[in-house]
């Protein structure tokens, strides 16, 4: 994805002020990298592993033995918004996908394989770690044509994965491992609720008047907040 964006929404803006339209109508171009919500409608986490991956033809094999994939997603379904948090670990070797890119939301269930819906900027880094973080509002596209002869992103919107999260994978795919190095199931995270989902813990730290700070316990790094009526998540700086 190209995070080259500012031009064409500024041109967009340059056109529209002469008619006397409102910039704050102008619609993101699909997929585009836009600013986070000010709320979110629900929130989800991931823990990718290479034990869960399933090929093209529905068979189980292995993905890159001893890495992991950790993803935030914080969803606004009114808006059609979804912002993203992901860590690889361990994760080597270039990306490779016929999508265009490698890391995706997949409609998918535990034990399934399905057609990309969400294609992410894959994560970069030095070392052991690579990250990617930002948000995205479709209408959503992955460069992949389904049985249909449509990407597989068309008609796909937030509310479908809202309808029915568990039916939703994340995972990355590389040369080594085509069918994905790491893969894991949405689990939901209850926005103001407290189980995580991930065997870690949602407790309230302190108030600040506009809302209340919470800290995750055991979320790999992740800290989610409350504040102004929608949650945000950062990741934890050293």
């Amino acid at each position: 994805m190209s995070t080259n964006r500012t031009p064409i929404r500024l041109a967009a803006l340059a056109v529209a002020a002469p008619l006397g339209l409102a910039a704050a109508v102008a619609p993101a171009a699909a997929d585009e990298e836009v600013p986070r919500p000010a709320s979110f409608t629900s929130a989800y986490t991931v823990m990718a592993t290479p034990d869960t991956i399933i090929n093209a033809e529905g068979a189980s094999v292995p993905g890159e033995e001893g890495a992991t994939g950790t993803f935030t997603f914080m969803v606004n379904a009114d808006e059609d918004v979804i912002c993203y948090d992901i860590t690889l670990t361990g994760v080597t070797g270039e990306y490779e996908s016929p999508a265009r890119t490698a890391t995706h939301i997949h409609a998918a269930p535990a034990g399934q394989g399905g057609p990309p819906r969400i294609a992410f900027p894959d994560p970069e880094g030095d070392g052991d770690t690579r990250t990617s973080s930002g948000c995205m509002q479709g209408p959503f596209t992955t460069g992949i044509e389904g049985d249909d002869g449509n990407d597989t992103g068309t008609g796909f919107t937030l509310a479908d994965l809202e309808a029915d999260p568990s039916s939703f994978s994340a995972d990355t795919h590389t040369a080594a491992f085509t069918a994905g190095a790491v893969r894991g199931q949405l689990q939901e995270i209850p926005v103001g609720g407290v189980d995580t989902g991930l065997g870690g813990t949602v407790t309230e730290v302190g108030t600040d008047g506009t809302g209340t700070a919470l800290a995750v316990a055991g979320l790999a790094g992740i800290a989610v907040a409350a504040a102004g009526g929608g949650l945000v998540i950062a990741r934890r700086r050293a």
